[in-house]
């Protein structure tokens, strides 16, 4: 199709059909759903859930290590620890051998969290591993993982 050519709806259907964004980007949706409501009597989002496991590491991560991770800006990740921190459930502090580094710690609050939160999350894992069945959950970390590199 040449450039400046007048849209269709047998095209936006093709779009809506085929395209990989948009595939990734609705079924995100309904699987970060699921997660939301197994984990919503912790009060945490999926999205939540996801950052404070990152936390837990023999070091704490520097924000640069968790933007990086999470292949998003540090300004990004900065923003989603701040409703966190002030819960209590992580401390960002200056790193002890670069001041300008700064490292995400979980507080004990914050892993008590988790630790009630984990059961939830693993029914929530448990009942989608259940529906992709073992050849759809390989397929699945397959196409992951050749569309993140």
């Amino acid at each position: 199709m040449a450039s400046g050519a007048e849209m269709t709806s047998t095209i936006a259907a093709s779009v809506e059909q085929t395209c990989f964004s948009f595939a990734a980007q609705r079924a995100a949706r309904a699987i970060g759903r699921r997660y939301d409501a197994a984990l919503r009597p912790t009060g945490l989002s999926n999205w939540q859930f996801t950052l404070m496991m990152m936390l837990i590491r023999d070091e704490a991560p520097t924000i640069g290590t968790l933007a990086h991770n999470l292949a998003m800006d540090r300004t990004t990740v900065t923003a989603n620890l701040k409703p966190l921190e002030n819960r209590g459930l992580l401390a960002i502090q200056p790193d002890a051998d670069d001041r300008r580094v700064r490292r995400v710690i979980p507080t004990d609050e914050g892993r008590a969290l988790l630790s009630r939160a984990y059961p939830l999350w693993e029914k929530a894992q448990a009942a989608c591993a259940g529906q992709l069945g073992k050849a759809g959950q390989k397929a699945f970390r397959s196409a992951v993982d050749a569309l993140s590199t």
